[in-house]
């Protein structure tokens, strides 16, 4: 839909000297998730794979597990019904597939800059999981992991254009690159990485590593366990509600993967060989 960027003038200002010049700048829209036609949260997301976005939601939320668990995914009118805005997406669920309970219900907004969406304690990720990813016998090299920055950021189109956009990438344990999503939320890009997952059939995503390109907050650690992703890599710091989670989960967390340096919070011994101390 060419939506992802939009054009702005914009004053210049460079060693002192001033220039007006158009600037390309992530975009930004409230996108609104219904399920069988009721209103379940509004995202505020960077408009492209909004249906990928909609079934990753929906498994971080503990909905759906499957690809057959969606019988269809399409866009509708707004509230207004003064056209289709492209920002309206009703998710339609298989016949047997139970629908959000009512408490999950959001009237507000879900900003961009955070997913949680209420869901703030680790027993509710525990007793919703689908899969265990505690048991996933994935092993990696330090050295794969260090590469999976700059593969990511290579990978990113529209950042290019914007410097505006988190990334969220599904790598192999040899650092080839599944899937990448952009998106001005980084809980998004996720959601729309494992949307993608869900509807191609390839969940839980066992022997996969999630490389994310801001911190590793609670709700990427929630994200990544739902889906079965055994290790989630990030380029700045987690939090400790994240490290708690991780550890809870069996999930391999790694922060501040910059360059040949990286901390590992939780499930070191999925890297392999480590080097001699």
């Amino acid at each position: 839909m060419g939506r992802t960027t939009v054009r702005r003038r914009v004053l210049r200002i460079r060693e002192g000297v001033p220039s007006h010049r158009p600037d390309t700048l992530a975009a930004e829209e409230p996108m609104e998730i219904r399920v069988g036609g009721r209103p379940l949260t509004v995202t505020m997301r960077t408009p492209g794979d909004d249906f990928d976005l909609a079934a990753g939601f929906l498994v971080s939320e503990g909905v759906v597990h499957a690809t057959e668990d969606v019988a269809g995914i399409r866009y509708c009118a707004g509230a207004t019904d003064d056209g289709n805005t492209y920002n309206v997406v009703d998710v339609a669920l298989a016949r047997g597939v139970a629908a959000p309970d009512a408490s999950l219900e959001r009237n507000f907004y879900t900003t961009s800059s955070c997913g949680l969406c209420g869901k703030a304690s680790l027993d509710a990720v525990r007793t919703t999981a689908a899969w265990s990813v505690g048991d996933d016998g994935l092993r990696i090299g330090p050295d794969v992991l260090t590469a999976l920055p700059d593969r990511l950021r290579e990978a990113q189109r529209v950042f290019d254009s914007t410097g505006g956009l988190h990334a969220a990438g599904l790598f192999t344990a040899d650092g080839e690159l599944l899937c990448l999503r952009e998106d001005v939320g980084r809980h998004n890009a996720v959601d729309k990485v494992v949307g993608h997952a869900l509807r191609a059939g390839l969940l839980p995503l066992r022997g996969t590593v999630l490389m994310v390109s801001g911190r590793a907050s609670f709700e990427l650690v929630q994200k990544a366990v739902m889906a079965g992703i055994p290790i989630l890599a990030a380029v700045s710091a987690p939090s400790s509600l994240a490290v708690d989670l991780a550890a809870e989960s069996g999930l391999t967390l790694v922060g501040f993967l910059r360059g040949a340096s990286m901390n590992v919070y939780t499930g070191a011994e999925r890297l392999e060989p480590l080097p001699v101390a």
